[in-house]
């Protein structure tokens, strides 16, 4: 399994930066990160749970190269992974992303931690302007489905959900005949209905 996931980091890293996509894995720091992340869910017991977003934000996944995390979250270490994984984390900015920490309140009493990615993992930006958020588009999306079809491949998830529609989307194109679960976004007033689509997820 790890040098499975040695080879699918590579591939992540070699993906070329533009104008308007950062690829955060360019680094060989913020590569290792995702590498810690990735092992230690691969050396979790149990039924798998692979819960999918958009992207990476600006002020989380960009800078940790860890989906749906911050580096507040990682330093704060109010969660179990992170307790074991912060000393092996590189990070150059101890940012807060609101989606992440929302996300991981309604964890605060998990034993058993669901594995996150994104349909698209890198970047999507404004032209030039790396410190600003934008949704990727369809190529973008079509690109991300090769990346996500390999992680479900490694890591053989008993439960896929998207968080947001379009994790949903990128899911169910891959898998038709697969169930995939919709839980809403966090944001844009969407908090109470991902709670509840969490708690029913994970109960």
């Amino acid at each position: 399994m790890k040098s499975d996931i040695n080879r699918f980091v590579e591939r992540l890293s070699k993906r070329r930066t533009s104008p308007t996509v950062s690829n955060p894995y360019r680094s060989k720091k913020i590569a290792g990160n995702l590498r810690v992340y990735l092992e230690f869910m691969a050396r979790q017991q149990g039924d798998r749970i692979l819960l999918v977003g958009e992207a990476p934000g600006y002020k989380g996944c960009r800078i940790t190269g860890i989906p749906f995390s911050s580096g507040a979250l990682i330093r704060a270490k109010q969660h179990r992974i992170f307790e074991q994984i912060e000393s092996d984390i590189y990070l150059t900015d101890i940012e807060s992303e609101n989606s992440a920490s929302l996300v991981w309140q309604t964890l605060t009493d998990q034993d058993h931690y669901p594995l996150f990615w994104n349909a698209f993992p890198f970047h999507p930006h404004p032209k030039h302007i790396q410190n600003k958020n934008r949704a990727p588009n369809q190529k973008e999306m079509a690109e991300g489905e090769s990346y996500l079809e390999e992680l479900v491949e490694l890591f053989s998830p008993q439960q896929i959900a998207g968080i947001g529609r379009k994790g949903a989307q990128s899911l169910e194109r891959i898998f038709p005949d697969r169930e995939v679960r919709y839980i809403r976004h966090p944001s844009y007033g969407g908090k109470k209905d991902f709670i509840a689509g969490m708690k029913q997820l994970l109960a």
